[in-house]
């Protein structure tokens, strides 16, 4: 009894000392930010990827920080069979909001979108190579893009607004070798031209709308649908509805046949086909939510440009010989015809396929 009260004592004389050593220490507990990214807006772009600190460790490994969530859309946009990594980061305190099923999520002063292209087993080492970084950077004022290319070293990217190129050889998952002349973007006017809409000068992102993320990516603690994960993470207001008409995998066979030709157009063409847009005075719209009307996507529509021996229809039923569209798919040396006509030298042959299966079933 006696050995347990002076247990006791001691204790409680140990705790007043160590209250009294608290009151009187000069230093205070600081927080520590857990989101090691840095992205002031009066200094953005810099002028190296890593100032950012979007990544942990070595900066071709891609390990996102924390605040760094993944996304991809269910069907990608194509540039040349490039891979690409989507990532979106945002500051403390700042949520995005849905608009529709359709429109890109309003994303909050400061946010930023990280796009990384990089392709696989580049030859002659079969290593990957990231070529390039684009973010989209929204400030005050509305959307900036910044371009960022990697060095041979894969240690660094660098800010340039001058497109490039470089030859890039990568052998495909049958062994064929392609080699392109991979270019990049001149931002000050090609950026615009996918991203601007110019009849009120508005520049937005793409890719990152409810149709296009509401489905299930894994993330670092496993697998989970890329919306409730920007809800549970804070990145989203929690007032989604409750359905979401969404796209599909282009490549998913077990959905029908005109919805991965609408999500395969509505990713690839909607941006220029669409009011304000580069295509604006065309009469095809390739939105996932217009084209339940077959005409918006050319079926027998009367196209906006001739083409010798197509009779001037964009889609002829049953025809992909007859159909503009689907030439202007295939084509590769044409450049005044392919499409779309940036960041495509190389024909999309599964997305070809789709179209003539689709024509033909018309």
């Amino acid at each position: 009894m006696t050995f347990n009260l002076n247990v006791k004592y001691r204790l409680i004389t140990l705790l007043i000392v160590l209250a009294a050593y608290s009151s009187c220490t000069k230093e205070e507990y600081v927080p520590i930010d857990s989101k090691p990214v840095v992205a002031d807006l009066t200094q953005v772009p810099y002028p190296k990827l890593s100032d950012y600190h979007f990544f942990e460790g070595a900066l071709k490994n891609l390990k996102p920080a924390f605040g760094v969530l993944p996304y991809k859309p269910v069907t990608e946009l194509f540039s040349d069979y490039a891979l690409k990594k989507r990532f979106v980061w945002m500051p403390n305190g700042t949520k995005a909001n849905y608009v529709n099923d359709y429109s890109v999520l309003n994303l909050p002063v400061g946010a930023v979108l990280i796009k990384v292209f990089y392709y696989n087993n580049v030859q002659p080492s079969n290593s990957t190579k990231i070529i390039e970084t684009r973010l989209m950077i929204k400030k005050e004022s509305g959307w900036i893009f910044a371009e960022y290319i990697w060095n041979n070293e894969q240690t660094e990217a660098l800010l340039t607004t001058q497109s490039t190129t470089r030859q890039i050889s990568w052998s495909d998952i049958n062994s064929v070798i392609h080699t392109i002349d991979y270019r990049t973007p001149e931002v000050d006017f090609e950026c615009l031209r996918c991203h601007a809409r110019f009849n009120n000068e508005v520049i937005e992102p793409l890719g990152i709308k409810p149709q296009n993320i509401n489905y299930a990516i894994n993330y670092s603690d496993g697998p989970k649908n890329q919306l409730d994960k920007l809800i549970e993470f804070g990145y989203l207001e929690n007032n989604l509805p409750q359905n979401i008409i969404s796209t599909v995998d282009f490549e998913d066979t077990s959905k029908s046949l005109n919805l991965r030709v609408r999500s395969y157009f509505d990713i690839n063409c909607t941006h220029c086909h669409i009011d304000g847009g580069e295509s604006t005075m065309h009469n095809l719209r390739f939105a996932f939510n217009e084209t339940t009307n077959p005409m918006k996507m050319g079926v027998g529509a009367h196209a906006a440009h001739y083409l010798e021996g197509y009779n001037n229809v964009t889609v002829t039923p049953g025809n992909i010989n007859k159909s503009i569209l689907h030439y202007r798919m295939y084509t590769e040396d044409d450049l005044l015809y392919i499409m779309p006509p940036l960041g495509r030298t190389q024909r999309h042959e599964e997305a070809v396929q789709l179209i003539e299966s689709w024509i033909n079933s018309l």
